[in-house]
């Protein structure tokens, strides 16, 4: 009777609520709370389309660790003794995010950037929020290095949030919990573009102004697209060389794509690789979404805010410079654009072309936005090399 008592006992010890043989009610508390977090992500994911390849791997990783904490455990000598832990190297050896930027290469087209090459303006203007949001960290007592990270979000840029703040933060005191909370914001806040983006576009323009229609742009030549990112490449990377792992990875997905020689190369970039290494990197970052004291609940709540903020002043940024042009071109650019500037391709383009209808159902702003749109990954990524630059 004696042996099944001890069984009984230590199944239920070995058990996720369990530590030390006692319940720890405030880790208990936190574990719901993330598990809750995880399944409405999931539902945003399935029931609203929120951006489902990213946010149900994330949600599924988020359950995954928070339901048996021994799938993200390490041993005293660093090795592998989890499955969500072995994948997380891939963030760690910054391995996930430059293969990410390789297969958005793969899949965008610069030509509405190269055919209108102001779009460079409201791409760098929407990166106005992390810089912001950078300040507004240090308000709030992070050091310079962590209110860089949690600038970056401002970037809409899930990739480049979490290889700058792993490079920023590895190793720190508490890094890995501020790079999951700062991941899991980034990705969080770029699913919820459709939500966010259309009230400010409509509160800082007016009806008459959503209403322009743009001329279509030029049509940009072959010749145009194959020497355009490796001018990008060598003219960005010479300058930032710290940003050269995206910048590199994003130019050659894009020129593979452009040159039209290797099919199979950009059809593994932009389908294999682009959706094996989201489902790792989803899982990865999820898995390191886990909470165990009352500060790091205050930490995760503040970077929520911060994100907030870092997207409303990114998107009001790239609205304003885009009345700006308006007035500039005497009526000729839709300020809306401006709002596509984030990094988030395409939903932010979507978002602009989805308001350009509602005011006019024959007013295409699409390709428009894109330009705005693409030049927003390229300045997300250079945004986190210069700061990677200057604080890393």
């Amino acid at each position: 009777m004696k042996m099944v008592g001890d069984l009984l006992r230590n199944f239920i010890n070995q058990m996720g609520f369990f530590s030390d043989g006692s319940i720890d009610w405030v880790k208990l508390g936190l574990r719901l709370v993330m598990i809750v977090v995880a399944i409405v992500l999931i539902f945003l994911a399935i029931k609203k389309d929120f951006e489902p390849y990213l946010l149900i791997p994330i949600g599924v990783g988020m359950l995954l660790a928070n339901l048996a904490p021994g799938l993200f455990a390490s041993g005293a000598n660093g090795e592998s003794m989890g499955l969500l832990y072995s994948f997380h190297k891939g963030i760690e050896w910054e391995i996930f995010p430059p293969l990410i930027f390789l297969g958005i290469g793969a899949t965008t087209d610069f030509g509405p950037l190269i055919s209108r090459p102001s779009s460079l303006l409201l791409g760098a203007a929407a990166q106005i929020g992390i810089f912001i949001t950078f300040f507004g960290a240090l308000l709030l007592g992070f050091n310079a290095l962590e209110a860089s990270a949690i600038g970056i979000i401002g970037g809409a840029d899930g990739p480049t949030a979490i290889f700058l703040s792993n490079k920023m933060l590895s190793g720190a005191a508490g890094g890995q919990m501020l790079c999951a909370s700062i991941a899991v914001v980034a990705y969080s806040y770029m699913a919820l573009v459709p939500v966010i983006q259309p009230p400010i576009i409509k509160l800082l323009t007016t009806k008459e102004e959503r209403q322009i229609k743009m001329v279509q742009p030029r049509v940009v030549s072959k010749r145009e697209k194959i020497i355009f990112p490796l001018v990008v490449m060598i003219l960005v990377i010479l300058l930032i060389p710290s940003c050269a792992a995206l910048i590199g990875m994003l130019m050659l997905g894009n020129l593979i794509k452009e040159s039209g020689v290797v099919p199979n190369l950009v059809d593994a970039a932009a389908k294999t690789i682009l959706y094996v290494v989201t489902i790792l990197l989803g899982l990865s970052v999820g898995a390191t979404a886990t909470l165990s004291g009352a500060s790091e609940a205050l930490e995760f709540v503040m970077i929520l805010a911060l994100g907030m903020v870092a997207f409303a002043v990114a998107t009001a940024s790239g609205v304003l410079i885009g009345k700006l042009m308006c007035k500039i071109s005497k009526g000729k650019i839709n300020p809306m654009i401006g709002a596509a500037g984030v990094s988030a391709v395409p939903m932010a383009a979507r978002v602009v072309h989805k308001i350009g209808l509602e005011e006019d159902k024959n007013n295409y702003l699409l390709m428009h936005a894109m330009g705005p749109n693409v030049a927003g990954v390229i300045g997300s990524a250079v945004a986190a090399g210069l700061l990677l630059s200057i604080f890393g």
